[in-house]
């Protein structure tokens, strides 16, 4: 797929979801990406359910659109492979703890002497550096450690992990921000430079006002469910039917919200202002639901929508797979098999370009080490 990216090689030894996340964005922008794998096991996803037809979807929504080379980088054969590629990549990505590519004669500063416009980037569960940066990590330790948990949930409740798996998917985010910026820098320079990216790190990136919340009032925020901790209203409402959301974010809109429930409240001095409304959120609610409850969410959606009040249904993966905003972003795409058949179902690129195609179709993910012959031909030619 031609895009901005095209004409750049990156070979990537990352495996699960951070560093495939960050390169599958990548590899959506243009880039061609050599996954390089374990022999015989290749990336633990590949054994992650849900299967169909006895491969993983889970690894195919994340890896579509790459190839698969497998190489043992302790046996001297298959450490020739990796050097030829390396001569002719662009970037590399690793996950591994710190100190194994070291180990391997891998690391940044070996591959910067030899290569330097090489561009190096690591996601790990704690950085490069610090007391702990050799610690192991997943998801739901850097959820966990880095705030995002204690914020999450109900008042009084256990804390909940975020049902995505943010503290994978925001790593392979900054991880992709910072392999673009070296790029850029790279054509200015010369020189390639190490993008060192924290799961842990970029968890507390993520926390923008509990950060402000508690440097200011010395005291951590709680946990406030779907309610905002600082504006008001912004959160769910219950209608006749169930469930759906309001997020009146200032004094215009929350003026255009009690016109439309005929709630005569916006000059109250109770909820005239957001630090008012902010501290008498419980009553508020109350009142609203009090109109709200006499019908249901399709109707309230409506009128509240035709008014400019930002509002919406509470829907699940399934709904919005088939919601038409979604459907008309081109949001929902096929990852084909090898035959060109629809397989699987995964999100689109969200990343919309004036001059990148977009298409309905990605093309498949790699069978382990499906692309050895293609590779090595290619290394035959560009090295001849």
């Amino acid at each position: 797929m031609a895009g901005p990216l095209s004409g750049v090689t990156i070979l990537d030894l990352t495996h699960v979801l951070a560093g495939p996340y960050a390169s599958m964005t990548l590899a959506d922008l243009g880039a061609r990406v050599i996954k390089v794998e374990r022999p015989g096991t290749g990336d633990d996803t590949r054994a992650f359910p849900p299967f169909k037809e006895g491969e993983s979807a889970y690894f195919a929504t994340i890896n579509h659109g790459k190839e698969s080379i497998a190489l043992d980088l302790k046996a001297p054969e298959d450490r020739a492979i990796f050097e030829r590629l390396l001569t002719r990549a662009d970037v590399v990505l690793e996950n591994y703890r710190p100190g194994v590519m070291e180990r391997m004669g891998y690391g940044w500063e070996a591959l910067h002497a030899r290569m330097p416009r090489l561009i190096y980037g690591a996601v790990s569960g704690f950085g490069h550096t610090g007391p702990e940066a050799l610690k192991p990590a997943y998801d739901m330790v850097v959820q966990a450690r880095g705030g995002v948990m204690s914020i999450t949930g109900e008042r009084d409740r256990d804390p909940v992990r975020v049902g995505a798996s943010i503290g994978d998917i925001v790593a392979g985010m900054f991880l992709a921000q910072g392999v673009l910026a070296a790029l850029l820098e790279l054509r200015e320079t010369g020189q390639g430079q190490k993008v060192d990216i924290s799961m842990l790190d970029s968890q507390l990136a993520l926390l923008e006002h509990a950060i402000a919340l508690t440097t200011v009032t010395g005291e951590p925020p709680r946990p406030s469910g779907a309610r905002h901790p600082s504006i008001t209203p912004f959160e769910t409402f219950h209608a006749a039917d169930g469930l759906f959301v309001i997020a009146a974010g200032n004094d215009v809109l929350f003026a255009r919200l009690c016109e439309a429930l005929q709630l005569p409240l916006a000059d109250d001095p109770r909820f005239s202002t957001n630090p008012a409304r902010c501290d008498n959120a419980r009553l508020l609610k109350r009142l609203i639901e009090a109109v709200t409850l006499g019908e249901g969410k399709s109707h309230w959606i409506k009128v509240l929508t035709e008014s400019g009040i930002p509002t919406g249904p509470i829907q699940n993966v399934k709904e919005v797979l088939n919601d038409p905003q979604i459907r008309a972003r081109n949001m929902v795409v096929d990852v084909l098999d090898e035959n060109g058949t629809p397989r699987y179902v995964a999100a689109g690129n969200p990343i919309k370009m004036s001059g990148l195609t977009d298409p309905k179709t990605r093309s498949p993910a790699p069978a382990l080490d499906g692309n050895r012959e293609a590779i090595l031909a290619w290394l035959d030619r560009t090295e001849a």
